[in-house]
C-alpha cells in the first residue's frame, strides 16, 4: 500500500480494511496472470500485430502532431511499454498489443510527444492533453488492465 509518509498508521489499516475484498481481486487476477505466461504462439499473435500495426499508427499520429520520428522498432521490453531515444527512433514492447486501442494510441502519443519534450513536465503532459483530452482516464484503465508485463 501506497501512503503520504505522515499517514498515520491507522488511516491506512482503515483503508486496507475498508478495500480488502477489492485488494484481493486485484492480487487475484495477478497470480493468474503471473502463472500463465504467453504461449509461444501468443508471443507470436502479438509481435505480428505489433509489427503490422504500430508503424501505421505511430505514422498517423505523427502526421496529425505534425513532429518527425526516425523509425519504430517492436521490443520484448518487459518494464515499458514504449521508449523514444534522443535521435528520434521510438521503441514499443510486443505486449502492447494486450491493451485496448485506447491504451496503445496513448502510449503512441506519449512517445511522440517525447520528440517535442524529452522529460515529464507539465509541458509534456499539456502536449499529450492536447491531442488526448481524456488521457488521465487511460492512464488509469492501463494501469489496472488486467494483463501485466
Amino acid at each position: 500500500v501506497r501512503a503520504p509518509y505522515a499517514a498515520p498508521p491507522s488511516d491506512i489499516e482503515k483503508f486496507v480494511y475498508e478495500h480488502a475484498a477489492w485488494i484481493e481481486s486485484r492480487r487475484e487476477r495477478l497470480r493468474a496472470i503471473m502463472l500463465s505466461p504467453l504461449t509461444p504462439e501468443e508471443e507470436r499473435a502479438l509481435r505480428a500485430r505489433a509489427t503490422a500495426d504500430l508503424p501505421l499508427r505511430t505514422a498517423v499520429w505523427a502526421k496529425r502532431m505534425g513532429i518527425e520520428y526516425t523509425g519504430v522498432k517492436i521490443t520484448s521490453a518487459r518494464n515499458r511499454l514504449g521508449s523514444c531515444n534522443s535521435k528520434g527512433g521510438i521503441a514499443y514492447s510486443f505486449r502492447l498489443m494486450q491493451y485496448p486501442d485506447e491504451v496503445i494510441d496513448y502510449v503512441v502519443v506519449h512517445e511522440l510527444s517525447h520528440r517535442k519534450e524529452m522529460n515529464h513536465s507539465a509541458r509534456f503532459y499539456a502536449i499529450i492533453e492536447r491531442y488526448l483530452p481524456d488521457y488521465r482516464r487511460t492512464v488509469d484503465k492501463m494501469k489496472s488492465w488486467p494483463r501485466a508485463l
